[in-house]
């Protein structure tokens, strides 16, 4: 077995190994906790709050309705939804059908809403009101026999249900008119509350959630992961952040979407293996609520991404007093690369620590972290969390073992890696490989197993046959002090074959040139690495959780060039 030279700088109380784990589903950990305390606020929403007891009696209910309506073992349910108390209510009801939940994002276009249906083939959706039309409007071209709606100020509280009723609701397309055949989630739950049906019998290894990645080749797929990764991914999560923060009491945003696996398995699983109350936010761009949110509630945990970061140390009430993100112990940044400068800043604003991550759906969020209280690496995304290994072997080949400091693809083994893509050998058998994970992230482990991200395999830039990782080119350019933010991708170039080009949002009232900007890379980079190219732009293109989105980039300077 090889070393894990890792182990050793883990925080001090996190355990080296959480094996074995228990054959359980997080069924089981919520209905335990609701026995044992059902009065214990389990999320927070909008001023109202469910406990336990009452999300255990609602789940239930709505599993029952579920099998009534013939939805059984192994079907999918699509839930299109933001983060909300019918979210989770509807994700635990479907698996005590028995069935398996496949969140969406609600902004997916018509063709993405269809192509995503066909390939999870669900039959029956939970949606929000506002996207109840756009999900008609494809029903036909999928195999959809059913359609289940809510509206969102069912769980808000009485205030805040009044404001929307007279402000929002109309006006925001939230209030409809059910087709025949179409059911309100609300009323199912109350027609089926209290009500008994034979117990479904949810096994651990069984196939809980399906969450779309693009994996290698950028085609969207569905990874399954099963009832035990949900369960194993929250126990290794919450054993790192015990170090700082209090059992069940210690309140964590879900701002993140829970569409996504940053949110969907790590954020609430670990909030829910040590019964930490989640403070639920509807929309995670929407930073005047997220202040809100955390002005009112204090809560402990921040998840995020480092636009999320960027945008509250820039935000104006944050810069008219910064002490309202002084409840903060804790925020972890993921997703892309969070740049040393922010770190400094946002840990200076909250006085809590900042700590980068880096996972995949692929890995159902096998983690490395950053150590919370121990040494921090810059440039590093930290090391594996108990019971995850990280490799490094030759990008070419896939099979010859680098040693430490050498560049190649990262691989991970850990025992809640997904199961599969769903109906998709060819493509499952791209990434696993003998109980490995090929991840086609580039990276490099030090001589202490602190893991270093160079960059995507497919994002590498070539120009005259040299090797160009974005985020090198980045990193530099981000230390301009007129730099917002950056982005850096390749782009066809005659000569080169392939060009480096900088996109660049400015602070605001700065000015810069390009020749300026080329100018500060000469000192730090090769001549090969400074961008040939800069452009000025107003935002960059991002994901829904704030993800560089380096093909738009490039589809951008495509249909420039055409034009």
């Amino acid at each position: 077995m090889r070393p894990k030279p890792w182990i050793s700088h883990y925080d001090k109380g996190v355990p080296h190994t959480l094996q074995p784990y228990p054959e359980q589903t997080l069924i089981d950990v919520v209905r335990t906790t609701a026995e044992e305390s059902p009065k214990q606020t389990m999320m927070f929403f909008k001023g109202a709050s469910v406990s336990y007891g009452e999300f255990e009696q609602q789940s239930n209910a709505l599993a029952v309705a579920l099998i009534s309506l013939g939805i059984g073992k192994g079907d999918r349910v699509a839930l299109v939804m933001p983060n909300s108390p019918q979210m989770l209510i509807s994700e635990f009801g479907i698996w005590k059908a028995g069935a398996i939940a496949v969140p969406m994002n609600p902004l997916y276009t018509l063709n993405e809403f269809e192509h995503a249906l066909n390939e999870c083939g669900a039959e029956t959706a939970i949606v929000l009101t506002s996207f109840y039309k756009k999900i008609k409007n494809v029903q036909p071209d999928s195999r959809l026999k059913r359609i289940i709606a809510t509206n969102i100020k069912e769980y808000l509280s009485p205030f805040s249900t009044l404001l929307f009723s007279v402000f929002k609701e109309k006006k925001d397309g939230h209030r409809v008119t059910l087709k025949p055949g179409d059911h309100w989630l609300g009323d199912l739950i109350r027609a089926h509350f209290g009500g008994e049906s034979t117990p479904m019998l949810i096994k651990h290894d069984d196939p809980a959630l399906f969450l779309f990645s693009g994996g290698t080749t950028g085609n969207p797929k569905c990874v399954v992961i099963t009832h035990h990764g949900l369960v194993i991914t929250g126990m290794q999560i919450a054993s790192w952040f015990s170090v700082i923060l209090e059992k069940g009491k210690d309140v964590i945003l879900l701002n993140m979407p829970l569409f996504h696996v940053y949110a969907q398995v790590g954020i609430m699983s670990a909030a829910l293996m040590q019964r930490y109350p989640l403070a639920l936010v509807p929309n995670p761009r929407d930073i005047d609520d997220l202040l809100h949110t955390i002005k009112t509630l204090k809560p402990a945990v921040l998840p995020g991404v480092p636009t999320l970061f960027t945008a509250l140390i820039n935000h104006p009430k944050v810069k008219r007093d910064g002490s309202i993100l002084k409840s903060l112990k804790l925020s972890v940044s993921g997703a892309a690369p969070l740049m040393l400068e922010n770190k400094r800043r946002f840990e200076e604003l909250t006085g809590g620590r900042i700590i980068d991550a880096y996972s995949l759906t692929e890995s159902a969020l096998a983690s490395v972290f950053t150590p919370i209280l121990g040494t921090y690496k810059y440039g590093s995304v930290g090391i594996p969390v108990p019971d995850v290994e990280v490799r490094i072997v030759e990008a070419e080949n896939g099979h010859d073992l680098l040693t430490e400091l050498e560049v190649g693809e990262i691989i991970m083994r850990a025992p809640q890696i997904m199961k599969e893509y769903w109906q998709n050998p060819i493509e499952t058998a791209l990434v696993l490989r003998d109980g490995w994970l090929y991840t086609g992230d580039l990276g490099y482990l030090d001589e202490d197993g602190y893991l270093f991200i160079v960059d995507r395999k497919k994002d590498v830039i070539k120009p005259g046959g040299f090797q160009v990782w974005p985020r090198d080119v980045e990193e530099v350019i981000a230390v301009h002090p007129s730099v917002f933010e950056v982005g850096v991708a390749g782009v066809p170039d005659a000569y080169q074959g392939e060009a480096v080009k900088a996109w660049v949002v400015l602070r605001e009232g700065q000015q810069l040139s390009a020749e300026e900007l080329q100018e500060h890379c000469r000192k730090d980079l090769a001549a090969y690495k400074v961008p040939k190219h800069v452009e000025f732009t107003t935002a960059l293109p991002k994901s829904t959780i704030g993800k560089l989105l380096r093909r738009k980039l490039i589809e951008a300077h495509s249909d420039a060039e055409k034009a």
